[in-house]
């Protein structure tokens, strides 16, 4: 079924207002698609607007996904930041990360895709943009690992290099999972990765032999 026309563009509608829609839909664009292949033509046409004033409102493509990060890119940073401010890296930490991002991405889980758009041309402002926010959220893992594995003895840093790598995957694969399974409520895909947690931490304390 063909997406209904919205009546956003017509005349009338507050520059703030159609600003925003016009954000909305290009954030649905740019993670369905990815940058390369998402088209400023349908996201004008979603809101009712012509291509034209799309660029006067926002610039060039890039310009336009650098809008729709920013405040993905900034909200997702601070909600880690603050929860792992909470207590510290303790071993609930990454409960208390995956439960808090789960929770600002409801209603809008598609965001995750336009932070982690591999898509972005190299060398460009999108792809410094969505760079600079990879490196903090690396920067956090870091040292929330090193942390962790202090805690338990282990100062060896190619361990925490490794577990950071480690535990930024299993973020993305959790969250992929999660937009794939829209009836699992942030809380109950915090249960989930309990038990999840809970069998691996048994595996690992299982004996070799």
């Amino acid at each position: 079924m063909a997406t209904p026309r919205s009546k956003a563009g017509t005349k009338g509608v507050p520059r703030h207002l159609r600003r925003r829609q016009m954000l909305e839909a290009a954030t649905q664009e740019f993670a369905h698609r990815g940058f390369a292949a998402a088209s400023l033509a349908v996201v004008a046409e979603r809101v009712g607007v012509t291509k034209t004033l799309l660029h006067q409102y926002f610039g060039t493509k890039e310009d336009l996904y650098v809008a729709c990060l920013t405040p993905i890119g900034d909200e997702l940073l601070d909600t880690m930041r603050t929860t792992i401010g909470e207590a510290g890296a303790t071993p609930g930490t990454p409960l208390r990360v995956l439960r808090a991002l789960f929770t600002a991405l409801e209603g809008r889980r598609e965001a995750w895709f336009v932070l982690y758009d591999r898509t972005l041309p190299p060398g460009g402002e999108a792809a410094r943009a969505a760079g600079a926010y990879w490196a903090a959220v690396d920067a956090l893992a870091a040292d929330g690992t090193a942390e962790l594995l202090r805690a338990s003895g282990s100062t060896d840093p190619l361990d925490a290099d490794a577990l950071r790598h480690v535990w930024t995957d299993l973020v993305g694969t959790l969250v992929r999972w999660w937009v794939k399974h829209p009836e699992e409520t942030p809380e109950a895909m915090t249960r989930r990765c309990t038990r999840l947690f809970a069998v691996a931490a048994a595996l690992a304390a299982a004996p070799t032999t």
